[in-house]
């Protein structure tokens, strides 16, 4: 009997514990995230990945031409502005859909922070790509994204899941290894956007979306 009120005595304390920390991580941390709004932005950016290898390669035009004297830099620039602009767009909308189920608010003083943190590498990484872009140094643009958007994540991962700066980690590593190994942007690209995207957004759906789905 002894033994019996301490067992339950511990599992009221491990509960009390528990729900103290969820408290305190929705309080501290923007838990809203959606893991499918990852699989779609991943999914967008192999699509647009698919039609500007097309562009580039697929063509009766020269490429050298085509790269320094026609319109295909302004093409590619119009095809990552798209991803960028469906991706933000879908990661918001699947965002405050789980925000609703959860009964969390959007706005909040986590997302503010995380917001502020991830803004100023993000706003200068966009910077140097239209400057790259402007100079013609476009072998340097798919490394800048992918450095900048992983600076991006892991200045902003500390207000959301850990997981976050993970894949940061990866995109700066992927960026680097662009650099070291020009030439191949596109593919790069492709995979820091697009296969990384899908792989975190399915790890984070199943650890986070469907377990909090299941409760």
């Amino acid at each position: 009997m002894h033994y019996k009120v301490l067992y339950m005595d511990d599992k009221h304390l491990y509960d009390e514990i528990s729900s103290i920390r969820l408290l305190m991580e929705r309080s501290t941390k923007f838990i809203s995230l959606s893991g499918l709004s990852g699989v779609m932005a991943g999914i967008y950016a192999l699509t647009g990945a698919g039609i500007a290898y097309k562009l580039l390669y697929i063509s009766d035009k020269t490429e050298v031409y085509r790269i320094y004297y026609g319109n295909l830099p302004m093409q590619l620039f119009g095809i990552a502005s798209a991803v960028l602009a469906l991706s933000i767009a879908t990661g918001i909308w699947l965002t405050i859909l789980k925000a609703k189920r959860k009964a969390l608010s959007v706005w909040n003083q986590s997302s503010k922070l995380l917001l502020l943190n991830g803004i100023v590498p993000l706003l200068t990484g966009g910077g140097f790509v239209l400057i790259l872009l402007y100079q013609e140094y476009y072998g340097l643009i798919a490394p800048t994204c992918l450095i900048f958007y992983g600076l991006t994540l892991v200045a902003a991962s500390q207000y959301t899941y850990g997981d976050v700066k993970w894949l940061g980690i990866c995109e700066i590593g992927l960026g680097l290894l662009s650099t070291i190994i020009p030439g191949y942007g596109l593919a790069f690209w492709a995979i820091g956007f697009g296969v990384l995207h899908i792989l975190y957004g399915t790890v984070m759906h199943f650890k986070y979306d469907r377990e909090n789905s299941t409760k």
